[in-house]
């Protein structure tokens, strides 16, 4: 092909992150109307612009698949507590200070800080979608959102529960569809909405082929607290209810039984590991090597800037590798499979599998360049095992979203990164 095309990334090692884990030595990948066109060695294309990849690893961004991008704005403001502590401070917090110009700041130094880690797209669930979604759309970021249910006192949105459903659903309807991307319902847990709500939310996100986001079964005290009120551990009330499915990710998955993953693996549920946010809170290890022995799709999270303190993917990558092998297996998550969790897992989790998470023909340019030339990075052995054990955050250098540059050698182009921060320090 001698074709033109808009970006072409040349001379570093693409980790394709394909079915095959085939890695093009000195490879080049070039994309067209944001669409990777063709990967491999010596592409002949005239480009109309280009990153010179060399000494550098190219791999799919990152895709973080549970998140709530505008808990930056809190902080550092409910640490060293339990999940149930923590919802205390929090949701109180966030009755009395959020708003949707807050919400766009926040997300907007999320963005800066998922950019510059190598974060390409992120599933938030969060108060005021609209404003997240605007901001996103206008940094180039790609991210997932959408109506969010919540059946609490006093919601920041304001807006009476008995509302919510005609709501969400004129904001399905007056979605459109955009590569890489799929509408999105998120409904809290089981402890915040019954289960007759939890029915009805996801039958109107079923009505529009919407993924479904719900929490579920983050830690001992939520399992005690849904089996005290209604019988059933959370995972089994969704089950009994028939809200199980290729279409429903789970976030979190800790307080599991062997029946409820099987249960899983058999529905085709996805689950979301957060394991920096787990440690944190105290949750616990999710059973994530039983998950992936039992056929369980499972992609990985950060979390909130208030659990997990950080948007950063690369040390959640190093986090889902180690923390597995604590059982006794250095084997129980290795490092190929932490970094598929963070990409082409983390793609078939949101149902996106087609269109994001690798490096392949066909598919969406969200892809990143990792600088390699550093002392920490050398000598280069292993790709996978470099990214999960001695990679970090800072190593990313470039970062590209639909094929369009968002950070060019470390610089921010789509967001004044001076100005984020102090909008943000400022609403703090």
């Amino acid at each position: 092909m001698s074709d033109r095309v808009d970006l072409l990334i040349h001379g570093g090692d693409v980790l394709t992150m394909d079915e095959s884990g085939t890695v093009v030595t000195e490879g080049s990948v070039a994309v067209r109307d944001g669409s990777i066109v063709a990967v491999g060695t010596d592409l002949p294309h005239e480009a109309a612009a280009t990153i010179d990849a060399t000494g550098c690893l190219v791999l799919p961004g990152l895709i973080n698949t549970h998140t709530h991008l505008a808990m930056t704005l809190f902080r550092g403001a409910a640490d060293d507590v339990d999940l149930q502590e923590f919802l205390a401070r929090v949701i109180p917090a966030e009755a009395e200070q959020l708003t949707p110009g807050n919400v766009a700041a926040a997300v907007r130094l999320a963005i800066a800080e998922s950019v510059r880690a190598g974060v390409t797209s992120a599933l938030d669930m969060y108060w005021f979608h609209e404003a997240a979604e605007q901001a996103a759309r206008d940094a180039g970021w790609r991210l997932h959102a959408g109506p969010t249910f919540m059946d609490v006192p006093g919601p920041p949105d304001s807006r009476a529960y008995a509302d919510r459903l005609g709501w969400a659903r004129l904001s399905l309807e007056s979605r459109t569809a955009a590569p890489g991307t799929r509408p999105v319902v998120f409904a809290h847990s089981a402890y915040t909405l019954a289960p007759e709500q939890l029915v009805d939310i996801f039958a109107l996100a079923r009505e529009f082929g919407a993924l479904i986001h719900i929490h579920a079964s983050e830690n001992a005290g939520e399992v005690a607290m849904v089996s005290g009120q209604y019988g059933k551990r959370p995972v089994e009330l969704l089950d009994a209810h028939g809200l199980l499915g290729p279409d429903v990710l789970l976030a979190h998955a800790v307080d599991l039984t062997p029946d409820e993953i099987a249960a899983l693996a058999h529905s085709g549920t996805s689950v979301a590991h957060c394991p920096v946010s787990n440690l944190k809170l105290g949750c616990g290890i999710a059973p994530v090597p039983a998950l992936l022995d039992a056929g369980v799709t499972v992609g990985l999270g950060t979390d909130g800037a208030v659990s997990s303190n950080t948007l950063d993917m690369v040390g959640a990558i190093r986090q889902a590798a180690l923390i597995h092998k604590a059982g006794g297996d250095p084997t129980a998550v290795n490092a190929e499979q932490a970094v598929r969790m963070a990409t082409v897992e983390g793609a078939r989790a949101l149902g996106l599998g087609d269109a994001l998470g690798s490096l392949e023909v066909g598919k969406r340019a969200d892809l990143i360049v990792l600088d390699t030339g550093r002392p920490h990075l050398t000598p280069r052995h292993d790709p996978y095992a470099m990214l999960a054990y001695a990679a970090q955050a800072s190593d990313v250098r470039d970062t590209v979203v639909d094929g369009r540059v968002l950070m060019r050698d470390r610089t921010l182009l789509t967001l004044d990164e001076a100005t984020v921060r102090a909008e943000l320090e400022a609403l703090a």
